[in-house]
């Protein structure tokens, strides 16, 4: 059992997706709880019982009755409302619910005070480090809301954290992941017009990518995804759809904080034509494509 491990505690996780799968597959096995866990399409939550023992429950009401802290990975506001909401009318008070779902941040702040008048805790707690970070559990994990509830999740949040920070009050987490989210697509823009350019100029893109590594350009895209968009590879888990999504919420909070984001509005365009091209399901260093079609 790794150092990251606590007692065993009785948890709940809604949501096997691409990353919730491998997450709650840690809490099992780093950390040795008890997991139940909840998916819409039943077959899933059989495959990770198959995999990983625990248990599996029909209706997140079910998986979250008994558990002590619910962790939630789903795809939007809707879906957190919608499957949160139901496990919280069934949870004993004093339970900790820790969203792990890119959402908005009004959304957030809205579980938040429906858990504080059922006597619950909410955590929005979004993750960063795509699915390998899922998969060898070493993702960054950014969190808003009650500190005392933070302590109390934190060391189950390590089974497949590296990082995992308390960012502040209600919509603080979500708010970090846009400023990551933001980030990272000028990044992959800059990096997809800088290895295009490498091509068109001639180049030892390969080369290239291993000199100007060990410079100021170096960034952790640079090396996990430069030399891949160079071979035209574009499989690494964190679909353009997906970053469409953030993206959008991200536009969307600006306009209410009036902050400016050119670039990132421009890019989330390029991310359109991706999509257009019938990119949906490539991942967001797939921005090279619409360089060199």
């Amino acid at each position: 059992m790794a150092d990251t491990a606590t007692a065993s505690r009785s948890v709940a996780f809604l949501g096997l997706g691409t990353m919730g799968f491998p997450m709650a597959g840690h809490l099992a096995v780093r950390g040795g709880h008890r997991v139940t866990v909840f998916n819409r399409t039943a077959a899933k939550a059989d495959a990770w019982t198959a995999r990983f023992g625990g248990a599996s429950a029909l209706t997140p009401a079910d998986a979250a009755r008994e558990a002590e802290v619910v962790f939630l990975c789903v795809g939007g506001d809707d879906d957190v409302r919608a499957v949160a909401g139901e496990a919280m009318g069934a949870m004993k008070p004093g339970t900790i619910v820790a969203d792990h779902s890119t959402v908005s941040a009004a959304v957030s702040r809205e579980m938040a005070e429906l858990a504080r008048e059922r006597g619950l805790f909410f955590l929005d707690a979004p993750v960063s480090g795509g699915q390998a970070g899922a998969e060898n559990g070493v993702l960054t994990v950014m969190v808003g809301g009650d500190a005392d509830a933070f302590a109390r999740v934190q060391p189950l949040m390590a089974c497949y954290g590296r990082s995992v920070t308390h960012m502040g009050p209600a919509g603080a987490g979500q708010l970090t992941k846009m400023v990551n989210q933001i980030c990272i697509a000028g990044l992959l823009q800059g990096l997809a017009e800088g290895m295009a350019f490498a091509q068109k100029a001639g180049l030892d893109g390969h080369k290239v990518v291993d000199v100007i590594g060990k410079g100021a350009a170096q960034s952790w895209q640079m090396d996990n995804r430069a030399k891949t968009m160079l071979d035209g590879k574009f499989d690494f888990g964190f679909a353009v759809d997906w970053m469409r999504k953030d993206l959008g919420i991200v536009l969307d909070e600006a306009r209410n904080n009036g902050a400016t984001l050119p670039v990132t509005a421009l890019v989330d365009q390029f991310y359109a034509e991706v999509q257009g091209m019938g990119g949906n399901r490539l991942d967001t260093s797939s921005l090279m494509t619409r360089l060199t079609r």
